[in-house]
């Protein structure tokens, strides 16, 4: 069949999981939560109605598959992510699983194919807004999550990652221990459908981009910068220390050092997305004595990510002893950054050629699941579908059409991958 004819069926996913996930704003699926649980039982229910198998694997991800079909055979799997941030969009993540799921259902149709068994998966707890670390259900599976990560408590209700994991079903000894749960030797290859984040694709005109790599980060979700609170009328400044000048002069240095690297062509993105007093006690005649922000950078480089850290931490020094201040740091996070595999990029190039579709290599600014198969040693690629008004905010437009054409390269490159051998 062509995979073209299921347009409506994609409709019906999107506007169905997205009614049942919007929060008055914009769609909130909190990770290990009531969002993404309504979101995933949905999928179970939509399977079972079109003839798929499902199951749940020990780190609480969907596993979607054609009934017996190579059930011992290395697979290409396909997959992305259940849960959304806060008041976010709803193409973000759950485009990649709508995307393999109409490609389960085309090969249902189809028959028989001299094609690798597909696996779809549909992974819990991509984002970091919930816990403050992202990739949860991709990292469990993989054995990259330890008793530190379960320790993580949620945003909203306190609880911690462990308890909200298994809550679902996941098994959390076997993830504290960092078990393997997914077997690395099952997959012929990895595959995500993603919409694009940015406005490249849009400015550029273009429907359809194949990933080349992915940015790593490196984050701290909460540093404190202690001072000394007092009256703002009282204290001269040079007797002052103000925790909340002292982190704009921080921010201020930092992002002269971001501009110097961006010139010589360095890649790199900073943030500071949370900067807080204590609401209990800030006030507008109060000198700040505790501030709190979080700080993040990414980069398609560890080598630029390590450096600009340690530019991080000495600025810290600096300004504590300028200003009379001292920086407390929570835990370090990090995500290495991800090359895709050349092969099979090589075949969604060839797919998006075969179908007619212009595009180009747009490299990944965030961060994917993707990632993490890349860098266990998984043969991984990456398509982007454009989208207006960038994400993970309620306004994500991905147009129905270059969804539809993004799936049908999908299913051409994985009609490409043999079965029996990696492309």
């Amino acid at each position: 069949m062509d995979i073209l004819e299921l347009k409506p069926l994609a409709d019906q996913l999107f506007a169905d999981i997205g009614a049942l996930t919007f929060d008055g704003v914009g769609i909130t699926r909190d990770s290990y939560g009531a969002g993404e649980s309504a979101a995933a039982d949905y999928l179970r229910r939509f399977a079972g109605q079109h003839g798929l198998d499902v199951q749940c694997d020990r780190a609480a991800n969907l596993v979607f598959a054609l009934p017996d079909e190579g059930a011992h055979a290395p697979a290409a799997w396909v997959g992305s992510h259940v849960d959304s941030v806060p008041q976010g969009g709803n193409f973000d993540g759950l485009a990649g699983i709508v995307a393999g799921l109409l490609c389960l259902i085309a090969r249902k149709a189809q028959g028989g194919s001299g094609a690798a068994p597909l696996r779809v998966i549909a992974f819990r707890g991509e984002e970091s807004a919930w816990f403050g670390k992202a990739y949860l259900g991709s990292g469990a599976a993989l054995g990259k999550l330890g008793p530190d990560d379960l320790a993580l408590k949620h945003r909203s209700s306190g609880k911690t990652l462990a308890d909200c994991m298994a809550a679902v079903g996941a098994d959390v000894e076997a993830i504290a221990a960092q078990q393997p749960l997914f077997d690395r030797a099952a997959a012929a290859a990895y595959l995500e459908l993603h919409i694009e984040q940015g406005p490249v694709m849009v400015a550029r005109k273009l429907p359809l981009a194949v990933v080349p790599g992915i940015r790593g980060n490196i984050r701290h979700n909460r540093i404190a910068c202690l001072g000394e609170p007092g009256h703002s009328g009282a204290v001269p400044r040079w007797l002052r220390k103000d925790a909340m000048f002292a982190v704009a002069e921080l921010i201020t240095r930092l992002d002269e050092h971001w501009k110097v690297l961006l010139e010589r062509g360095t890649d790199l993105v900073v943030t500071t997305g949370v900067v807080s007093t204590d609401p209990a006690e800030h006030s507008i005649s109060r000198i700040p004595g505790k501030v709190e922000f979080s700080f993040e950078m990414r980069s398609k480089s560890v080598d630029t990510l390590e450096g600009f850290y340690q530019l991080l931490r000495t600025e810290c020094k600096a300004i504590s002893r300028d200003r009379g201040v001292h920086f407390e740091f929570d835990r370090r996070i990090e995500s290495a950054p991800a090359t895709m595999d050349p092969a099979l990029s090589d075949l969604l190039r060839g797919a998006c050629a075969g179908a007619g579709v212009p595009m180009e290599m747009v490299p990944s600014g965030a961060g994917h699941d993707a990632a993490l198969f890349a860098n266990a040693g998984i043969p991984t690629a990456m398509l982007f579908v454009r989208n207006e008004h960038g994400s993970h905010n309620p306004e994500e437009a991905m147009d129905l059409d270059d969804f539809m054409l993004g799936t049908q390269v999908m299913y051409r490159a994985l009609e490409g991958i043999r079965a029996g051998r990696q492309p």
